[in-house]
């Protein structure tokens, strides 16, 4: 089944100053296990998509299936984690409780809690810090237990929205290649949306590239690079073609507009 399914998908935000066209005649499907990076200028909409694919926000146009089923329906089901920007930690909560947060509103047993916190703490690497707190993290050790709590679901998809776009280049870069290791290990859906290129073409299989606003895709570029890849397979010719197909299909979006 395919997991996301957007047709013609349309929002446009009202506000006093008049309508703001977020997005425009989005066409666009996921399938299980893919790795999809968004890619585009700042306010083009990949923020907006994402949380059109969580219910946060609703399209003035067209449709969207999300496991088959309204997005509605796979918030209520829990089909989803989210990972946001920062990492949201509560300071006045252990790590451990910041991600059992989310499944304490649910209304699991502690005991459950306490499996579920252990599972996705040693997914990210975290095991062991599940009893300090976040003033006692580094930035990246922050963002892995924020990602650690949108997995304590265990959901098959995971909506992440530039979760290290305030890093520095170096623990973005170890963050990366633990992401795709995590992703090799659980086999899940990633919606990933970024607005560095060669973040986008090192993760994803494939990488969805938007116009100004109205946010329209522009390309859909399918990667053909092996699943394993080291960092420094940014320095190869494969790596480079694609990376000059995203620069171009942003610069057309431009064009476009």
């Amino acid at each position: 089944m395919t997991v996301i399914d957007a047709r013609d998908l349309s929002l446009t935000f009202r506000t006093n100053d008049g309508p703001v066209h977020a997005l425009k005649d989005v066409t666009l499907a996921i399938e299980p296990g893919e790795f999809v990076s968004f890619i585009g200028p700042s306010g083009c909409g990949k923020t907006t998509f994402l949380r059109v694919i969580a219910d946060l926000e609703q399209p003035t146009a067209g449709t969207i299936a999300v496991n088959g089923v309204s997005p509605e329906e796979a918030r209520m089901s829990r089909a989803y984690g989210y990972v946001f920007q920062a990492a949201g930690l509560y300071p006045w909560r252990t790590v451990g409780r910041n991600v059992a947060l989310p499944l304490e509103i649910i209304g699991l047993s502690r005991a459950e809690r306490r499996e579920r916190v252990d599972k996705a703490l040693a997914l990210v690497d975290l095991a062991g810090f599940g009893k300090k707190f976040p003033w006692q993290l580094s930035g990246g050790m922050q963002q892995r237990a924020s990602i650690a709590r949108a997995l304590a679901f265990d959901a098959d998809l995971l909506l992440m929205d530039e979760p290290f776009g305030a890093l520095d280049e170096i623990v973005r870069d170890h963050l990366n290649e633990q992401l795709l290791e995590l992703w090799a290990r659980t086999g899940k859906t990633i919606c990933f949306v970024t607005h560095s290129i060669p973040e986008a073409v090192y993760l994803s299989t494939k990488i969805v590239v938007m116009s100004p606003r109205p946010g329209r895709v522009t390309d859909v570029i399918e990667s053909t690079l092996p699943k394993e890849r080291p960092l420094d397979i940014r320095e190869t010719p494969e790596f480079l073609e694609i990376a000059h197909r995203v620069r171009e299909g942003l610069r057309a979006g431009h064009r476009y507009e």
